[in-house]
């Protein structure tokens, strides 16, 4: 009879250890989730901020139009905050569609000077065509997200 308590107390002590440990990784876990949490919020804060500042730089002509926009329609992509109700931002998406083919940076400058006219035009049309929508949706992307 004797082995068999012996047995019940290590089977309880076990027990007790398998569940201590449980106990440790789960802490770990909601420590990781919060501080997850936390990062994901100090970086829509951030996204918040540069959208706010590109959003008053294209109002205060500081960017330019179809810069400012595709500027703007990236951040709005990896900001993953709340949005205020009512915030229309389509016309960043449709510039971003409308400029995707547009070389950059090196490319733009390898760019023969009548392929650069040819997008500057293209450009040119879409400013012309949506500047108000832009200038609207800034304006109210200056005055923040959320």
């Amino acid at each position: 009879m004797q082995t068999h308590y012996w047995l019940i107390a290590a089977g309880i002590l076990i027990i007790l250890a398998l569940a201590t440990y449980a106990w440790t990784l789960w802490r770990k876990v909601w420590q990781q989730d919060e501080a997850r949490a936390k990062a994901l919020e100090a970086r829509n804060d951030r996204l918040s901020g540069d959208i706010r500042i590109i959003a008053q730089s294209l109002l205060d002509g500081q960017v330019p139009t179809i810069e400012g926009a595709i500027r703007i329609k990236v951040l709005l992509d990896n900001y993953q905050g709340e949005r205020r109700e009512g915030l229309d931002v389509t016309v960043f998406d449709l510039i971003y569609e409308q400029t995707a083919h547009i070389p950059t940076h090196q490319a733009w400058k390898d760019l023969s000077r009548a392929e650069r006219k040819l997008h500057l035009r293209l450009m040119d049309t879409l400013e012309r065509d949506h500047r108000p929508a832009v200038e609207a949706a800034a304006r109210a992307l200056s005055k923040g997200v959320n």
